[in-house]
């Protein structure tokens, strides 16, 4: 029990700092800018334009029934952190609303392309620890339970629906300036979320696999799993070698393994996150 209470409080933590830097990017950088980039916050900011409704309020006007419908239809695991974190960032954004009377810049590039970065950065924060902000997450999600249509899609759909209203309301250009706010956004959260690719996987193809595996086993000290494959073309079956290392380390990889066997094939990619033994641990 005293452990899900720490936990509890962390995610609570974890939101509220998310929150609070959502709303500093929204109020800084998108609002006084009139950049409506998608969801409940791009709505939020054309009503306000329209008839002057607090930004804040209108959120959580609109994110209420959102989250009880979603809790009633979909479960309660949408439960206290969401409400929650609907909750303070509708509180924080009329807040920091009161002292921040100008926005940090009147470029609409730089603050679609800064606001985006804050915005992803908080949003991020708020979805590692479990919560949500409500918005077009929850939106989705009853549109995938009614519709039967992809979260994926849904969430384009909604966004692309405000980022058109906002086009109409305002003008073409503050359209286009959301879309660059959506995209950095939404790679922000990314990198919050599964970090920087410090870390690469290599699968190698070769018909050393057993003294590659020794020599990068000895000589790297990483872990080698060996995957069963077979040739598309000639049908011959063969081991797979996959192979998680720094990105410091790839040269050292590929000359161990061109020096066992010079026709090898090599594929090194990305590895977002890497989680286990060697490498960082689940936090």
């Amino acid at each position: 029990m005293k452990r899900f209470s720490r936990t509890l409080f962390r995610d609570l933590l974890g939101v509220t700092v998310g929150s609070l830097i959502t709303a500093l990017g929204l109020t800084a950088f998108l609002i006084p800018n009139k950049i409506a980039a998608g969801g409940v916050s791009g709505l939020a900011t054309i009503l306000f334009y329209v008839f002057g409704f607090p930004v804040g309020v209108t959120m959580f006007i609109i994110n209420l029934p959102l989250l009880l419908l979603c809790i009633k239809e979909l479960g309660m695991h949408f439960g206290i952190k969401s409400l929650y974190g609907t909750f303070v960032i509708s509180l924080f954004i009329d807040f920091i609303a009161v002292y921040i009377t100008e926005p940090w810049t009147r470029d609409p590039l730089l603050a679609s392309i800064y606001g985006g970065v804050v915005t992803g950065l908080g949003l991020g924060i708020v979805f590692r620890s479990q919560g949500t902000t409500g918005g077009t997450d929850l939106a989705a999600a009853l549109i995938n339970k009614f519709f039967k249509v992809s979260l994926g899609f849904s969430l384009l759909f909604i966004d692309g629906v405000v980022i058109v209203l906002a086009g109409i309301v305002f003008n073409l250009e503050s359209a286009l300036y959301a879309l660059v706010a959506v995209y950095v956004t939404s790679r922000m959260i990314d990198l919050v979320q599964e970090g920087v690719a410090y870390t690469r996987a290599a699968l190698i193809i070769s018909d050393k696999f057993e003294v590659i595996s020794s020599e990068l086993l000895h000589k790297m000290n990483r872990g080698v799993t060996a995957l069963q494959g077979r040739g598309g073309y000639t049908s011959i079956e063969r081991d797979v070698l996959l192979c998680v290392v720094s990105q410091s380390e790839v040269t050292t990889l590929k000359s161990i393994v061109y020096s066992v066997d010079p026709d090898a094939f090599v594929i090194v990619a990305n590895a977002s996150e890497v989680l286990g033994e060697g490498f960082k641990k689940f936090s």
